[in-house]
């Protein structure tokens, strides 16, 4: 399926290439090259060249490149992309040009499991720490004194089980499941503040650390509100159907649990709001005035706010005043960044002052494109774990789930 793997950094360089079925060139790649020249932010995902399919996924500054010589499952390979990346982020903390330039003998070792004559053949971070042991200093300097690799000599237990997604034989002294439940807000506001389009695109991330092999069911408050769900395979998905309870045998560490969306077909609550007053007039200083609060956030406080506002190539320079965060103006790019920090209600955030705007026949249009924020202990959509029940261990683990909300593809027209 997968014939050929390229890695590329920011600048358009392959710094790393990986080949199973044939030997691609990496000139291929130049197709793709050229389209992120023209635009980084709007690459579709599979094009078509003369001999192959580039299949690409952006993540953390780099690109991945898959060449695929026959017709294929698209979403497939994307898929797989990601979990290659996720992979590494398992492995070495971050995944980006220099922690995968510091470790290529490893990243070579899991593509080579990963992959088998183009094929995906073990994915799940556990069976891969069995095969291939995680960096770290001590061994590190054991395989460079000993000439030792990382693969291990034995095959992993679960690989040709049941339950191949975890170990056989796990023990913990302390014994501990965390949930954490993480939902961003896609939306788009006119220039009104009133909602043109908003949804929900949410996820559950587990840290699992438990002895044995414990059997779980997490149950929800209101689990009717999702409108479309994916699961990790380890979710019995008829007793979700059935009773809308995840019923799982747990992956050891950290894995995702399941992917969630809320549609637009429910009220989908925004929790910010933005006041803006700005009229461009060609040729001449316009004012600005913006003031950011809190909507709907249940008493809870936004943090780590920041509003990047495009602006026409018309508008030279601004000179404006905050009293919260701190503001820059890219002359080039023709974006003005505020970077405000935590809301505090009492005194909202505002940013005034004028804008100096060159004569000019084209429109002027202005948006803020991106809109960041973050809720901690609040789930916009109202999900709400009600309970999590472990069958055949006996002994009682610490239990916790942790709410976060923030923006997610977050647009504003003024």
């Amino acid at each position: 399926m997968i014939h050929s793997l390229f890695i590329v950094n920011s600048s358009g360089d392959v710094f790393l290439e990986k080949h199973w079925r044939s030997v691609v060139s990496r000139t291929c790649v130049s197709y793709f090259l050229d389209v992120h020249r023209e635009s980084a932010n709007n690459v579709p995902p599979v094009l078509s060249t003369p001999h192959h399919y580039l299949v690409s996924i952006q993540r953390n500054g780099i690109s991945l490149v898959a060449a695929c010589k026959q017709e294929f499952p698209p979403l497939f390979v994307i898929e797989f992309l990601h979990r290659v990346v996720d992979t590494f982020e398992d492995y070495f903390s971050e995944c980006n040009e220099n922690v995968i330039k510091e470790n290529y003998v490893i990243v070579y070792e899991l593509l080579d499991e990963m992959l088998d004559n183009g094929f995906p053949l073990a994915t799940e971070c556990n069976i891969l720490k069995e095969l291939i042991k995680p960096p770290n200093i001590l061994r590190t300097i054991a395989n460079s004194v000993t000439g030792k690799s990382n693969i291990s000599g034995t095959l992993p237990s679960g690989q040709l089980s049941a339950i191949p997604w975890r170990r056989t034989g796990v023990k913990y002294t302390n014994n501990e499941a965390y949930f954490d439940v993480v939902e961003e807000v896609d939306a788009i506001i006119d220039k009104n503040g009133q909602t043109i389009f908003a949804e929900i695109q949410g996820y559950i991330d587990c840290c699992i650390k438990l002895s044995g092999m414990p059997d779980l069911s997490l149950s929800f408050m209101n689990p009717r509100l999702f409108d479309d769900v994916s699961f990790h395979p380890c979710v019995r998905f008829k007793r979700w159907e059935s009773e809308r309870i995840l019923s799982f045998i747990p992956p050891d560490g950290n894995f995702r649990l399941m992917s969630y969306h809320v549609g637009s077909q429910s009220i989908v609550a925004i929790p910010i709001y933005v006041r803006h007053n700005l009229v461009l007039r060609s040729g001449e200083q316009s004012r600005l005035d913006i003031t950011v609060g809190p909507k709907t956030t249940m008493g809870r406080t936004v943090e780590g706010v920041k509003l990047d506002i495009c602006m026409p190539k018309a508008v030279t320079n601004c000179s404006l005043v905050v009293n919260q965060g701190k503001y820059t103006y890219d002359t080039v790019n023709k974006v003005l960044h505020w970077d405000i920090g935590r809301i505090d209600a009492a005194k909202l955030p505002n940013i005034r002052g004028t804008v100096s705007v060159a004569a000019t026949n084209s429109t002027l249009e202005t948006t803020i494109d991106r809109v960041h924020f973050t809720i901690s202990q609040m789930a916009v959509s109202g999900l709400k774990v009600n309970r999590l029940d472990m069958y055949g261990e006996k002994y009682k683990p610490f239990k916790g789930v942790k709410y976060v909300t923030k923006a997610g593809k977050f647009q504003i027209r003024m």
